[in-house]
């Protein structure tokens, strides 16, 4: 079994990431922090002194998205996309584009969260639109950002849930 506070990343194909991860709370909670604004502002990339500044979410098939993150510095990265897939506490299916590209083209992320007594399996699978793009991403510091978001998140659930 997989230890709760490990990221496991794979890459199942030549253009895909897959990052999974066990949470100790139940499905409904980790999706919610993956949907509600005011959940996603207080784990989503608030490290280093960046602070989720704009977090708007318009959950439909075919709704958008678009976050903004800063620094006090007023450094800025944004990003935003569009809803393919939503199947309430089990899986997201959207776009992944950013306002100044760090790769080419665009992503699409699948985040899947599975439930089993009580404690929930997220895996993210980022499918890229070439091998370069995926192995650029893969060394990027991307691992970094998303164990500290992760940890943030374990963190903020362990609140919801009492552990």
């Amino acid at each position: 079994m997989m230890n709760a506070s490990t990221l496991t990343i794979a890459t199942p194909s030549d253009r895909e990431i897959t990052m999974t991860r066990v949470f100790a709370a139940p499905a409904r909670l980790v999706y919610d922090a993956h949907t509600k604004p005011e959940l996603l502002k207080r784990w989503l990339g608030v490290f280093g002194g960046w602070s989720l500044s704009t977090c708007e979410i318009d959950l439909r098939v075919g709704g958008k998205y678009r976050w903004v993150w800063s620094k006090a510095s007023g450094t800025e990265m944004g990003m935003g996309g569009t809803y393919q897939e939503l199947v309430t506490n089990a899986r997201i299916v959207a776009t992944e584009a950013f306002d100044d590209p760090w790769y080419e083209g665009q992503c699409l992320v699948t985040t899947e969260f599975v439930e089993a007594d009580g404690r929930t399996t997220l895996t993210a699978t980022m499918r890229y639109d070439s091998k370069k793009i995926r192995d650029a991403v893969l060394q990027s510091p991307m691992e970094t950002g998303i164990v500290a978001s992760y940890d943030k998140l374990a963190a903020l659930l362990a609140e919801s849930t009492g552990a």
